[in-house]
């Protein structure tokens, strides 16, 4: 688990030995990060990290996506927003501590909003802010993720919503529960794939199943969605 610079100090000597709880230092993390780039400033590919910590990995990533919708799209606030949202949903994270979770989340958020109102200032849109806030909430989950099952319902399995826009700025959720999409899965696969029969020509087909499908609405109107 991946712990900042502040709190790493904090992390008591049980659970360390109780969660494995480390701290993982920026040049470590961005090390690592470098090994896959190209994939990380890609803005719609989806990252998860079953032991998040506080996210020293997650909000590495989402600064490097985020930079890329800025050089992108930094004269549109609308396709700074949707894009920025979409940079956002492609973040997922699992942790066994709740103070973990939501340090993570806050930070997410923070990043984001430092971002977003640094191009936009004046012009931020509250909207948007709840948007991305109930995305990170849906997506950074306390679970424990190697039993695959929620720490507060212990036998509620883990679910994992998926978000994809539809039509411009129409934004779909489906949600998946998180021990399907890990099955077996090959890791040159993204997340929300499942293996399934050969095609004709021999390649294997990923057919995710939902457990539950959400109607389409507005990106900026999600939060009254959900």
């Amino acid at each position: 688990m991946a712990k900042s610079d502040s709190e790493s100090v904090a992390v008591s000597k049980e659970r360390v030995a109780n969660f494995g709880e480390v701290y993982t230092g920026a040049r470590e993390v961005n090390a690592m990060l470098d090994l896959v780039k190209q994939e990380t400033e890609r803005i719609d590919s989806r990252f998860l990290e079953p032991a998040c910590g506080t996210g020293n990995f997650l909000v590495e990533i989402l600064e490097r996506k985020l930079a890329v919708v800025a050089v992108r799209y930094k004269k549109s606030q609308l396709e700074y927003e949707r894009s920025a949202v979409v940079a956002v949903s492609s973040i997922y994270g699992i942790d066994i501590i709740e103070e973990n979770v939501k340090g993570c989340i806050g930070r997410l958020f923070g990043t984001f909003y430092t971002r977003y109102s640094g191009l936009f200032k004046r012009k931020v849109k509250e909207p948007c802010l709840s948007t991305v806030d109930t995305i990170l909430k849906l997506n950074i989950v306390h679970g424990d993720a190697l039993h695959m099952r929620t720490v507060i319902e212990p036998t509620r399995p883990i679910i994992l919503p998926e978000w994809s826009f539809v039509g411009g700025s129409r934004i779909k959720r489906r949600d998946y529960e998180y021990r399907e999409l890990i099955n077996e899965l090959p890791s040159e696969h993204d997340l929300f794939t499942s293996q399934a029969p050969k095609s004709d020509l021999g390649d294997t087909v990923f057919i995710p199943e939902p457990i539950k499908d959400y109607p389409v609405v507005h990106f900026l109107k999600l939060s009254d969605a959900q």
